[in-house]
């Protein structure tokens, strides 16, 4: 580029749209200081369109917007700024999402924004290192592998609060540099806006040969496992047997505070796996391991949890496990209704009555099947209110059919024609 843009800067409208693109500017090295993305629906793109289309008749030239060539354009645009947007995000953080739906005056100034926020983070930067002051290196495009390059002397780890607290404050996993700052030609990420602040503020204190505490050689430094790399480590054995060793520390070494370790919250620190019971204790020990590591269990140990089947319970205790609490509501329900069937005896009808029960409200069966089997409660009820119903309605002197109940007589077959049947699917 020309010594103009260069002084001044130049705005690129419409570009880069393709991959090929992106890779001119990386090969000349041209990193747009930050790039606008107007997000308009399609709908909204073509409502435009035709709006446009109304006023081409007063234009003395055509104009090449037929709508098949803006969807063809729509459609590529759509399928590569995906990729652009990712590439930008993760190698200069300098992409900006802006909703084009509103008006042009809307987005002018949030524009204006924008680019007064990084021209003002970019003008307190260069103040502050002419200065020889430490700076924040947030809105600078500076890529993932320029930062690696020049990482200071604790790497990716908070030098504010190895200082402050002896803490292993790992920033490794956050991809922004809103806390990251540069001093003496090197970058230092640290974990908090406040810790940034302190850093800021006196450098000094924070950096070599003035910082308490230099980080650790690269195996003194606690390090995550995942599950496969857990069980590669395999015949090696966890620490304290297993159990959680934050946990243990911080209830004092007591008996109650012997909690197993969960394997997806595992590490390795000094040669040794330690498998914590949380991501809360595996972070506590990733930050204090001397606090953590050097420990001892007592003689006596929790009984191992061992998975028991029910099935191999006693019938007392199987009953207890697995259907107290269904047993408990049928016997209730019949202890409230106290059925008798006809030609039945009461404890045979309670029987039945608890068995009807206990297959209507199942919840391990299919809803057909507690339909099905509620509809016979239902019915084994009735026809135990049969009892009740004609002994309130029978007389001892014979009555004449017209002085009867109306469905005195049929209710009367029904109780005789129950003396055989089956009382469940008869």
């Amino acid at each position: 580029m020309g010594s103009v843009c260069n002084t001044a800067g130049v705005v690129i409208d419409g570009y880069p749209v393709t991959k090929y693109q992106v890779s001119l500017l990386e090969a000349r090295s041209i990193i747009p200081m930050i790039i606008f993305e107007l997000d308009v629906p399609s709908k909204e793109i073509f409502r435009r369109l035709l709006l446009e289309k109304k006023k081409e008749s007063s234009l003395p030239y055509p104009l090449h917007n037929s709508s098949q060539i803006i969807a063809v354009k729509n459609s590529r645009y759509r399928k590569n700024i995906g990729e652009i947007r990712q590439y930008y995000e993760v190698q200069h953080q300098n992409w900006y999402v802006i909703d084009g739906f509103h008006s042009k005056w809307w987005i002018w100034n949030e524009v204006i924004k924008k680019v007064k926020m990084v021209n003002k983070y970019m003008q307190i930067y260069m103040e502050r290192i002419k200065a020889g002051k430490a700076a924040c290196i947030d809105k600078l495009c500076i890529s993932p592998e320029e930062l690696i390059s020049r990482l200071g002397e604790f790497g990716q780890f908070c030098p504010v609060s190895l200082a402050e607290s002896y803490e292993l404050v790992d920033c490794s996993s956050n991809d922004s540099l809103e806390f990251a700052a540069e001093f003496r030609g090197h970058y230092y990420k640290m974990s908090s806006l406040e810790k940034l602040n302190k850093f800021l503020d006196n450098p000094e204190f924070y950096v070599p040969p003035l910082a308490p505490h230099p980080l650790p050689p690269t195996d003194m430094i606690p390090k995550r496992l995942t599950l496969s790399e857990l069980k590669s480590r395999f015949p090696r054995c966890a620490e304290l047997q297993g159990y959680c060793p934050v946990t243990y520390q911080d209830g004092r070494q007591r008996y109650e505070a012997l909690v197993p370790g969960n394997i997806h919250y595992a590490l390795e620190y000094r040669d040794r796996i330690y498998i914590c019971e949380s991501g809360e204790k595996l972070q506590k020990f990733l930050r204090s391991p001397q606090k953590y590591w050097n420990q001892k269990l007592p003689y006596k140990l929790p009984p191992l949890k061992e998975p028991m089947y029910l099935t191999s319970l006693p019938l007392p205790g199987y009953l207890e496990q697995g259907i107290a609490t269904a047993l408990i509501k049928a016997m209730n329900a019949a202890g409230c209704l106290k059925p008798k069937f006809p030609f039945l005896s009461v404890q045979r009808s309670a029987l039945l009555y608890i068995a009807l029960h206990l297959k209507a409200f199942n919840p391990n069966s299919s809803e057909y099947t507690r339909k099905k089997y509620k509809k016979k409660m239902e019915q084994f009820v009735e026809r135990c209110e049969l009892i009740t119903y004609l002994s309130a309605k029978m007389t001892k002197k014979y009555k004449e059919p017209q002085f009867r109940a109306i469905d005195f007589d049929h209710k009367l077959q029904t109780f005789l024609s129950l003396r055989n049947i089956d009382p469940v699917n008869g």
